[in-house]
């Protein structure tokens, strides 16, 4: 008789295999038992990276709170048919409809089993058909040349169109996901050419906003008086040859409006934007009238705010209302391990934009792409495919065809330099002895409570129980919620 939570086979597993549905089974630790293969597919996973391992480990996006496994282990009852947008491993965007239930046994529970169907594609497909309904209803109610429609910009990118599976682009994208559902201000931070209007569209797009308009601004680009009347309108007779003219804010009323280089924004401008952002009201350009828009704002700065604060470029007061939600959007040199990944997407977008077959880069390329500091970023790299990409004439783009300055890198680079210091050890066990080091000091601090320590973490008590099995410190008193210090000492 099979029995996954005692841990014996079963030939059942070989059916389940061939199921549409993904299966995931926990027992009342929170340790995976069970995990087929159509789940492995759908999260990008390999059964057995996940198969004893602590559910949390394997999830760390996820609380005790967000998770419908640990939710029906804590109440023992099932959450059903249910829907949620979750990023893969691999960084990849899915939606799934699912549903989880407690297991019992002679009228115990012993764990928790999930059922899930991976449904992207069906929801692609009605986004699209919503979007064609609104357009074709758009056209019909405006039928003028100068409909809103025609006067801003829509976004195009998702959180799909993020290419990379680095931890710190799928922590983004689940973070992004979340903003989504708000209509909070956003102040994305990141470096020209890392890829932040994608993010700030992805938001949007994901947002009950998507069918509204998306207009974007950068604050560089104009003095402060015609940036004024752009953002907030004028009125006939404001100035010489003012007509009544709306806003941007106007304009993105109902969706979102982008304002790139917010830190170039003129001072007195700040303030003016400041009421908006707290009150969601304004005065266009010379009129007395007080105007309301339900306009949310995403600001995007390539220098550390706080250093612009500094300086007197940012108001304190705006940067801490822009605040409330900030994304750091992670340079390429801090995620190299996505470049092959964008080199692959790059080539494959230039292969059909310009009739080419090219296939790859050749090793020498990428051990040059790997040592470059990529100080453009992204949009650097881009440059660098399709630079190449107009002169190779073969299946294989090589050193001859790269941009002569990707070719000047040191031999040694600064990561490769500070990787000695760490004697040699491989990247897993450095992660082990820092994580096993600030549970030990966590514990310290809390005299031994585990709740304490793991509030002080930002992870869950049950997370700190587990870790201390699997890094060999003896477990609490079990007559107590405290560890004595010698208690977290290792074993011997």
């Amino acid at each position: 008789m099979f029995n996954w939570l005692d841990g014996s086979d079963s030939c059942l597993d070989l059916v389940l295999d061939h199921l549409d549905q993904a299966v995931h089974v926990i027992n009342c630790e929170g340790i995976t038992v069970y995990y087929n293969q159509t789940a492995a597919e759908v999260e990008g996973l390999q059964v057995v990276d996940v198969v004893g391992k602590h559910f949390l480990q394997v999830y760390p996006s996820l609380t005790l709170e967000t998770s419908s496994l640990m939710k029906v282990l804590t109440t023992g009852k099932p959450v059903l048919n249910q829907q949620q947008t979750i990023v893969s491993r691999k960084g990849r965007i899915i939606t799934i409809h699912y549903s989880t239930f407690p297991l019992y046994r002679d009228g115990i529970l012993v764990g928790a089993c999930d059922m899930s169907r991976d449904i992207t594609k069906i929801k692609e497909l009605s986004d699209r058909v919503m979007d064609l309904q609104a357009e074709l209803l758009d056209t019909k109610s405006s039928g003028c040349k100068n409909s809103k429609k025609t006067e801003v910009s829509f976004a195009k990118y998702t959180f799909n169109d993020i290419i990379g599976s680095h931890d710190l682009i799928v922590k983004l994208k689940v973070l992004g996901q979340r903003v989504a559902s708000t209509s909070s201000p956003v102040l994305v931070i990141g470096e020209t050419g890392a890829g932040k209007e994608l993010v700030v569209q992805s938001i949007h797009n994901a947002s009950s906003r998507k069918e509204r308009p998306f207009v974007a601004q950068n604050c560089a680009a104009f003095p402060a008086t015609l940036l004024e009347s752009i953002l907030f309108g004028t009125v006939k007779g404001s100035f010489t040859g003012a007509e009544d003219r709306p806003g941007l804010f106007e304009l993105a009323d109902g969706g979102t409006l982008f304002l790139d280089e917010i830190n170039s924004m003129p001072m007195e401008l700040q303030s003016k934007l400041l009421r908006v952002l707290q009150d969601g009201t304004f005065r266009r350009l010379g009129d007395n009238k007080l105007r309301e828009v339900d306009t949310r704002v995403i600001a995007c700065t390539n220098v550390d705010p706080q250093e612009a604060v500094r300086k007197k470029e940012l108001r304190v007061d705006l940067y801490y209302r822009l605040n409330v939600v900030a994304l750091k959007v992670p340079s390429l040199r801090e995620r190299k391990s996505d470049i092959s990944s964008l080199v692959e997407h790059f080539i494959i977008m230039y292969n059909a934009k310009m009739g080419r077959s090219v296939k790859k880069i050749s090793g020498e390329v990428n051990q040059a792409f790997l040592h470059y500091s990529w100080p453009g970023n992204v949009r650097e790299l881009q440059h660098a495919i399709e630079h190449a990409m107009n002169i190779v004439s073969g299946l294989v783009i090589e050193m001859e065809h790269v941009p002569e300055h990707l070719l000047k890198y040191d031999e040694e680079p600064d990561n490769e330099k500070g990787w000695s210091h760490l004697g040699g050890k491989g990247l897993p066990e450095v992660l082990q002895n820092v994580e096993k080091s600030a549970l030990i000091q966590a514990l310290e601090r809390s005299e031994g409570n585990i709740s304490r320590a793991a509030l002080s973490l930002g992870i869950p008590r049950q997370t700190i129980q587990y870790k201390l099995k699997i890094y060999g410190l003896v477990e609490k008193d079990k007559k107590s919620n405290s560890l004595t210090r010698g208690d977290y000492i290792e074993k011997t």
